[in-house]
């Protein structure tokens, strides 16, 4: 399960923000193995003194379209992978919601099986079947 934060400014239709979140979540099915009922998003809009980003930082420029994506999930991703995931990612929300490969910044961070519990107190990965994970 991946576990996906969404930070932008605020202003955006809820179309926008459904091309946003639909976007993530159909390339991290498409290439990262994600189930496509494993959904899990926090989309948070704020005012512009709370979300602060340098406009140049690395030599790319940034607009007041940025958006901030955190993907938490359990390891074992490659590198090739994740790298196919940022294109893919930078392409779809392009295309879906107008946003440019420059205000695109994404993190991703991994942890273990052992680190999700999805209720009844059990460490689900480690607990359920594989076949339940779908």
């Amino acid at each position: 399960m991946p576990l996906v934060t969404i930070d932008l400014l605020r202003g955006r239709t809820p179309e926008r923000l459904d091309a946003i979140s639909n976007a993530i979540h159909d390339a991290m099915v498409e290439l990262l193995e994600v189930p496509e009922r494993d959904r899990f998003q926090i989309i948070t809009e704020h005012e512009p003194p709370t979300l602060r980003f340098d406009p140049s930082y690395l030599d790319i420029p940034r607009g007041e379209s940025f958006i901030l994506i955190r993907v938490t999930l359990a390891q074992g991703r490659t590198t090739e992978a994740k790298r196919a995931f940022y294109r893919r990612l930078s392409q779809l929300l392009t295309d879906r919601a107008q946003i440019p490969a420059e205000d695109l910044a994404v993190i991703m961070i991994e942890n273990g099986r052992e680190d999700w519990s999805f209720g009844r107190g059990q460490a689900s990965y480690l607990e359920l079947p594989r076949e339940a994970w779908r």
